[in-house]
């Protein structure tokens, strides 16, 4: 699959509508978006990292960056979910997902800032991911989570998860859930995207 060229990927944004109100743009990320997601992840408490990562990592490695920025390269996608605040757009979240056609499951992983959790972003971001991975065919969702990690275990339960062991580690837990297709889907379409790759191909 081919990568989606930067110029195209904005408006393959959702906007999502939070517990109090406020709005949630989940759009892919952009290369101007790097300096600010770096520094989206050193603001994160030691826990919130070490959680996300299943391990400690204090900074993106060049080879994260240039997976991050190849959206739709072998199938792998980076998203943001940005929050207005005094008129400044501010990441509060992110995820990352990749679809694995030989099983049609997609593999996810998220967070969200230390100060913003709690306003429903985990609930709305991962009912978005579970429509993205809709719309990209796969009929399972599933991710690893630290077994110390309740925020997330509740989160995934209250949004109809099953837990199962995970093949990867002992220390991890895997959270999934059985995806049905559905008509329409209110997020982004894969059949919205597959003429920008066609374009990008050309």
């Amino acid at each position: 699959m081919l990568a989606i060229s930067p110029e195209k990927l904005r408006q393959f944004s959702d906007v999502l509508r939070l517990r109090n109100g406020q709005s949630l743009t989940v759009r892919f990320v952009e290369p101007k978006d790097i300096g600010p997601l770096s520094d989206y992840f050193h603001a994160l408490s030691r826990r919130a990292n070490y959680n996300r990562f299943l391990g400690a990592m204090h900074d993106l490695p060049e080879r994260e960056i240039i997976s991050i920025l190849a959206t739709g390269e072998a199938n792998r996608f980076a998203v943001i979910g940005e929050a207005n605040v005094d008129g400044v757009n501010r990441i509060v979240s992110e995820a990352r997902y990749a679809y694995h056609a030989e099983d049609d499951t997609v593999e996810f992983g998220l967070s969200v800032a230390d100060g913003w959790q709690g306003l429903g972003i985990g609930a709305a971001l991962l009912s978005n991911l579970e429509c993205r991975a809709a719309a990209l065919g796969a009929t399972r969702l599933v991710g690893d989570t630290l077994r110390s990690n309740d925020e997330m275990q509740g989160l995934a339960r209250r949004l109809g998860f099953a837990f199962a062991h995970s093949p990867e580690d002992w220390t991890l837990v895997r959270v999934q859930k059985q995806i049905h297709p559905v008509q329409e889907i209110p997020c982004v379409n894969w059949r919205e995207i597959a003429p920008s790759l066609a374009m990008a191909a050309g």
